[in-house]
C-alpha cells in the first residue's frame, strides 16, 4: 500500500469576519440567573481580574526600574516616566524603587509571584 503524502493546511488569502463583541454583555454574567451562581461565577471573575492588574502592575515597576536605571545609556528621568505613566515624578520614583526590588527578587525565567 502506498503512504499518502501529509497534507498541509491551506493558506487562507481572505480575512474571515469575527462577529464584534456585545459590548453590552459581560462574560455571560448576564444570562445567569441563579443569584448563587451569579455570585460566584462574579466573584470568580473579580479575583481573576485582581490577580491580572497585580501582575501587570509588577510587569510595570519592572519597566520603569529598567527604563530609569542609570547604567543605561538611554534612560529615561523620572520625569518623563511620570508623563509616560500619568503619575506624579514622586509616584515614579516609588515606582521605580519597586521594580528594582522585584528585579533583585525575581526568578530567572519569570517575576517569582
Amino acid at each position: 500500500m502506498k503512504e499518502q503524502p501529509k497534507s498541509r493546511p491551506v493558506p487562507l488569502f481572505v480575512d474571515i469576519p469575527l462577529p464584534e463583541p456585545d459590548p453590552a454583555r459581560f462574560f455571560g454574567l448576564e444570562e445567569i440567573t441563579d443569584a448563587g451562581e451569579l455570585l460566584v461565577r462574579a466573584s470568580d471573575l473579580t479575583a481573576a481580574f485582581r490577580a491580572a492588574a497585580d501582575r501587570a502592575a509588577a510587569f510595570q515597576a519592572i519597566a520603569a526600574a529598567e527604563l530609569t536605571d542609570p547604567r543605561r545609556f538611554d534612560r529615561i528621568s523620572f520625569g518623563e516616566l511620570a508623563d509616560r505613566t500619568g503619575l506624579t515624578e514622586a509616584a515614579a520614583q516609588t515606582l521605580a524603587e519597586r521594580g528594582r526590588q522585584l528585579l533583585k527578587g525575581a526568578q530567572p525565567h519569570g517575576l517569582g509571584f
